[in-house]
């Protein structure tokens, strides 16, 4: 006969919450597995009530999606919290960037709309900017049209159980390169990219640069993600994943429980 944990059940969830959140200056080095830490301390400093799952070993209710590769920064990640008391997310929002260390900024919190469907699903690409220090604008333009002359650009990734080799082109939707007279020799790329597997990263996309045309890199790029969400197939374009949230109509929400 299966074993059941003693006592209640814990409470159910009755609102989930959409969290977009940023990842800046140097905290862009902070792997995921440290947000993770730090957000589940930020949620219990902000006093949020977390739902739990059931069983022997409960797990808060939250759900990370789409996480950026340790190195790079962000103005679009996201995250889910199920709370077992409706919130005001305006003041979680508050609140829990008040907990998170300075560079892990929450921005935005809403509430998931009934039947809009998971945020997972919404993510299917990427928007990145990349600067390159010490590289002519001129350099990159020329690497970049090479690049997207080529119909397909391999690459390789050392990974957990070896080298893998996959194709960078496919994925690579737009990819422009330009400058910033102020800030020149830096060319600035801005590149974007289709979800999937395996998804293809900033440094891909620099090492399909490298294999298809004469750039170089003196100085250690750095990639901040402006955009992650639905694409827009003729455009090119990264919309907002929280917008069919945040433009649903729904009953005013009490503070309470943050």
């Amino acid at each position: 006969m299966a074993r059941t944990p003693d006592g209640p059940p814990p409470p159910p969830a009755v609102q989930k919450l959409r969290v977009r959140w940023a990842k800046r200056g140097r905290l862009r080095f902070t792997s995921h597995r440290d947000f993770q830490r730090a957000f589940e301390r930020a949620v219990r400093r902000a006093g949020l009530p977390v739902a739990y799952s059931a069983g022997f070993s409960p797990h808060p209710k939250i759900s990370y999606a789409g996480a950026a590769p340790t190195g790079t920064a962000s103005e679009a990640e996201y995250v889910e919290v199920s709370v077992t008391t409706r919130v005001d997310p305006a003041e979680v929002a508050r609140l829990l960037d008040a907990a998170m260390p300075p560079g892990l900024d929450v921005l935005e919190v809403v509430e998931a709309a009934p039947g809009a469907g998971s945020l997972a699903d919404r993510l299917q690409a990427s928007h990145w900017r990349i600067e390159l220090p010490g590289t002519a604008a001129a350099q990159a333009e020329e690497a970049v049209a090479a690049f997207l002359a080529s119909p397909e650009v391999l690459v390789e990734r050392l990974t957990k159980d070896g080298t893998r080799t996959f194709d960078a082109r496919g994925a690579v939707l737009r990819l422009s390169a330009g400058s910033e007279p102020e800030r020149e020799p830096c060319a600035i790329l801005h590149v974007v990219v289709r979800h999937g597997t395996p998804t293809v990263r900033p440094d891909d996309v620099l090492s399909g640069l490298r294999r298809t045309g004469i750039l170089v890199t003196p100085a250690p790029p750095v990639a901040v993600r402006l955009a992650q969400g639905p694409l827009d197939e003729p455009t090119g374009e990264v919309g907002d994943p929280l917008a069919p949230d945040r433009n649903a109509v729904g009953a005013p929400l009490a503070v309470g429980g943050a």
